[in-house]
């Protein structure tokens, strides 16, 4: 489904006139593509807002009023002041409805990973993915089910299903998310490295039945400041 948006033609460019713009309202945009000659033109920034806000977001198809003449068009090279949380310039590229684009679309899944209930967290790789399609066949998103995943276990592009019409370019080997155990827990296992557990400190009646002295060396070793101890060196000589 389109959406209506009024544009009109403006002759003057430059930072000061795009500064004027949209003090008072205004957002500087660029239409092309479609046989067509660039044509700057204004669009009201609520009416820009509203329309980038939808379900859609920049993938939403316009039917462009230019001085009456209607083009069919989709958002691309959006700026934002993100800042100010506005948006300062939009090029739409002009389409046909019989010729196939190529657009960047978001992935969304559904469901909770049995992998979390175990645990684990969900790690993406790939917020979106791009493909080719009819204009009017851009979906909103692709969405998968990753109830099913457990913890350990990838989902590749090739798992997703893309809707009828649509052709996922995104290399199917790349990976989209995967359930792993939370960064915290890996570090830990990692210090928990075979052979470098420590040492037990001895029993009671061990350290009862070791000989005289070697009590008082495993002390001296603890002190840890670097210094000999009085008699140190003549225990070692008896």
């Amino acid at each position: 489904m389109e959406t209506k948006l009024t544009a009109v033609r403006r002759s003057d460019a430059g930072k000061g006139v795009a500064r004027k713009l949209r003090a008072a309202g205004k957002i500087p945009a660029v239409l092309y593509g479609q046989g067509l000659d660039t044509t700057p033109l204004t669009v009201e920034a609520r009416e820009l807002t509203q329309l980038l806000h939808g379900s859609a977001g920049s993938n939403v198809l316009v039917d462009l009023m230019v001085d009456g003449e209607e083009h069919l068009a989709i958002p691309r090279e959006i700026q934002r002041d993100h800042i100010h949380s506005r948006f300062v310039h939009v090029d739409f590229l002009a389409v046909s409805r019989t010729e196939m684009i190529t657009v960047n679309v978001p992935v969304h899944e559904t469901g909770e990973a049995a992998g979390v209930k175990e645990g684990g967290v969900v790690e993406h790789h790939l917020r979106e993915v791009q493909i080719e399609c009819l204009p009017q066949n851009v979906p909103d998103e692709i969405t998968i089910d990753i109830s099913h995943v457990e913890l350990g276990d990838m989902v590749h592009v090739s798992d997703l299903v893309a809707p009828k019409g649509v052709t996922i370019l995104t290399t199917l080997e790349d990976a989209v998310l995967s359930v792993v155990t939370p960064a915290a827990l890996r570090v830990e296992a990692d210090l928990s490295v075979p052979g470098e557990e420590g040492v037990a400190a001895p029993a009671d009646d061990e350290a009862a039945e070791a000989p005289e002295g070697e009590g008082e060396a495993d002390e001296g070793e603890g002190r840890g400041d670097g210094e000999a101890q009085p008699g140190a060196e003549e225990s070692g000589e008896g």
